[in-house]
């Protein structure tokens, strides 16, 4: 009687073993370089599991953060499937929070059951519109939408700078003679509802919402077969009567919105006004690149980044009590987000190798070969 043994299928659980692989490795080179700050590598990981889940308002701040990384991340995921690549959530997350700004305070007459869901849709058109401009530079002319989306991310900086400086600032800062470049704050009724006694607000679930719809539109919808057809292969997409360039602008262009979407849920739900320090990060907290991390982790899959957005909002929130508990610079956090790239993507090159490896037949040794009969 003889029995088979039946090999562990890897390649089947890709989607979830290789995010836990690369977060294990990062977490472990982590350790090593905080044991060589000095520090005990150990003490300083349960500090920041204290910091990001040791009480609800923890919690709720883990929580707080994830949330534009989960815009971002899902719409990096809608631009990855159409073959083009979005730098450009910066400036996206904030032009998106420039339009909300000005839908707010421009019709602050009228009632929240308006005015939030019309200032939502103008971040979402704002973020767009940012996104569609590279889209359309790279189906026209060619441009490297890396390049392009980098360069917008400037633009739109400077565009904030500009008005919050000057026509959009708050009047009494002006009146005090004290020129600080935010907005007055939005009225009461333009905030998004919160969820419990904390600054844990709706936005949260509505990024939820709009990763469940993204993967229904990937993987359920015509257009998110062509979406995915032109990402897999242009040539082939073309010689099928799909449109590239169309599909390839829709995708950076639902990138970009998404974005914006994250831009205004951020200035309506935790800030409630928009400000900067004169660069994109004193507003967005780095979370248009961040985003892309979260997305890799996510295993470029909508339904991926909710639980790694999470997870990477709470390695933020806990930053601040492991500088407090080891004194290890919070930034170090950032040194993690590399890591976790790295070990990532080394992951993905390495599985598929492995798959192109066993998908190919083993031809037998030549001396077992038998040459065809002649007769």
């Amino acid at each position: 009687m003889s029995t088979t043994r039946q090999r562990f299928d890897f390649g089947r659980y890709n989607f979830i073993l290789v995010p836990f692989i690369a977060g294990g490795l990062a977490l472990l080179v982590g350790a090593v370089i905080i044991w060589l700050l000095g520090a005990n590598p150990i003490e300083a990981y349960i500090g920041m599991v204290q910091g990001a889940l040791g009480s609800p308002n923890a919690i709720a701040d883990s929580l707080v953060k994830a949330g534009p990384l989960l815009f971002v991340g899902v719409g990096i995921c809608i631009a990855y499937r159409g073959g083009v690549i979005n730098i450009g959530g910066e400036g996206q997350i904030v032009i998106g929070a420039l339009a909300t700004t000005l839908v707010v305070l421009t019709l602050s007459g009228l009632p929240s059951l308006i005015l939030i869901p019309l200032a939502l849709a103008a971040g979402f058109v704002g973020g767009g519109f940012w996104g569609g401009i590279a889209g359309f530079l790279k189906a026209r002319f060619k441009v490297n939408e890396v390049l392009s989306t980098i360069m917008l991310n400037a633009i739109a900086v400077q565009l904030m700078t500009f008005l919050l400086n000057g026509a959009l600032m708050d009047p009494t800062s002006l009146d005090n003679s004290i020129r600080i470049p935010q907005t007055q704050r939005f009225p009461l009724w333009t905030d998004l509802p919160r969820l419990i006694p904390t600054r844990l607000h709706a936005g949260i679930l509505l990024g939820v919402l709009i990763a469940v719809l993204a993967y229904i539109l990937l993987w359920h919808t015509t257009i998110g077969y062509r979406i995915r057809a032109v990402g897999f292969n242009t040539v082939a997409s073309k010689y099928a009567g799909i449109n590239v360039g169309r599909y390839q602008i829709l995708a950076i262009t639902l990138s970009g919105a998404l974005a914006g979407l994250g831009g205004a849920v951020e200035v309506m739900g935790v800030n409630h006004r928009l400000f900067t320090d004169g660069s994109a990060t004193g507003f967005t907290g780095n979370a248009g690149f961040n985003g892309i991390v979260v997305a890799l982790f996510g295993a470029l899959h909508p339904l991926g980044v909710i639980p790694a957005s999470f997870l990477f909002g709470a390695l933020l929130t806990g930053a601040n009590t492991l500088q407090r508990t080891v004194q290890v610079p919070g930034a170090f956090v950032t040194t993690l987000d590399g890591l976790v790239v790295i070990f990532v993507v080394a992951s993905q090159i390495w599985a598929r190798r492995r798959a192109t490896r066993h998908a190919m037949p083993e031809l037998p040794p030549q001396d077992k070969i038998v040459p065809a009969s002649t007769t």
